[in-house]
């Protein structure tokens, strides 16, 4: 039996660990062993997201909790090594670019067990977003690194990596998606924000770069102000986000006003709900480029970089910045018919996880 410990922390790490855990739960060759480090611990951000996408629960919970960028990742590396002593893996498998990712990744590296990488070779090229500073240092110690689009294999081979450990298999997060859209659209959670098809505009919002400075983060409210006026914005709050708004006295403001729908972060399915039914997003995520690019539904990202430009080349992605009138007329610009359709990337296709499996079943068994 081929064991392989699979690392999660955060939300998106669980959509994208979700469909791996299928697919080595159907193959007879694995022993899939699932570490959720706690970096994401409560309710909303972390256990719905077990029950609604079928994983398993996990098999070990290290308990980390909030904190500094280095104190997650060190506490991570402390609670994960005994573990792996006594677990005696023959592979870790870590997704995304979270502190959980580079930590579950190094301390595998430290002990000369096989690191494979989901989500590989994906560049911002802004090493002032700790996650670039992730990703890129779990790719140079990942033995088998799987990509999501071509620029990932190319910016790869660019750093040096050997082509023999690059393997382009498309996204995860779209298996998941694929898997669960019409399951979300079975909520009906339209009508329980009382929103109709089209006729609303999706926000999230969580990048330091965005919610740490003050100036910024009122420079956001304000283009909040004008696009409410346009359509209802439905906002799920995530609690960083929300500290940060109360902090600077902008929350008042925003939850005054008449069409800004403000809610909890969401559970998985209904997100996706919302998502798939939503006229334009706006969002500083990753992940969600992806999931509008696959959608059709129009995306702007309030970010100056991206690290998926296919979702930008072929999909319905715009970067935008943060900048209020920038924001306020790329709304406005999607609403009076300036969308694209786009195509998808390749592999994109529900298959991702089923090709991971596949080729670490037979690297492995070597």
């Amino acid at each position: 039996m081929i064991r392989i410990v699979n690392i999660v922390g955060t939300r998106p790490n669980m959509m994208k660990i979700a469909p791996i855990m299928e697919e080595m739960a159907k193959d007879g060759a694995f022993q899939p062993v699932l570490v959720h480090t706690g970096q994401h611990y409560d309710e909303n951000m972390s256990e719905v997201f077990f029950r609604q996408l079928g994983i398993p629960e996990p098999d070990y919970n290290l308990g980390v909790g909030s904190g500094s960028h280095t104190y997650q990742t060190a506490h991570v590396m402390l609670a994960l090594e005994p573990l792996l002593e006594e677990l005696e893996p023959d592979c870790v498998l870590v997704v995304g670019d979270v502190n959980s990712t580079l930590a579950g990744a190094l301390v595998a590296a430290k002990m000369s067990i096989p690191v494979a990488h989901v989500e590989a070779g994906l560049r911002s090229f802004d090493r002032t977003m700790p996650e670039e500073i992730n990703r890129t240092l779990t790719d140079h110690i990942s033995d088998f690194l799987f990509t999501t689009e071509e620029s990932g294999n190319e910016n790869l081979l660019r750093e040096g990596v050997p082509q023999e450990k690059i393997f382009l298999v498309g996204d995860v997060m779209i298996d998941t998606l694929l898997r669960h859209r019409d399951k979300a659209r079975a909520l009906n959670v339209l009508e329980r924000f009382g929103l109709k098809p089209g006729g609303y505009v999706l926000l999230t919002l969580h990048r330091p770069s965005n919610v740490d400075e003050g100036d910024v983060l009122s420079g956001i409210v304000e283009a909040l102000v004008q696009v409410q006026e346009m359509l209802p914005v439905v906002f799920p709050v995530h609690p960083r986000t929300r500290k940060r708004l109360e902090e600077f006295g902008l929350w008042p403001k925003l939850s005054g006003l008449p069409r800004m729908v403000l809610t909890e972060p969401l559970g998985y399915l209904e997100f996706l709900g919302l998502m798939q039914e939503a006229r334009v997003v706006l969002t500083d995520s990753g992940g969600i480029q992806e999931e509008t690019t696959i959608l059709k539904v129009p995306c702007l990202t309030l970010r100056y970089n991206t690290e998926r430009p296919a979702t930008i080349s072929q999909g319905t992605n715009k970067l935008v910045g943060n900048r209020s009138e920038d924001i306020v007329r790329a709304v406005r610009e999607v609403l009076e018919g300036g969308v694209r359709t786009g195509t998808l990337p390749k592999f994109w296709d529900g298959k991702a996880a089923e090709r991971i499996v596949r080729i670490l079943r037979e690297r492995l068994t070597t």
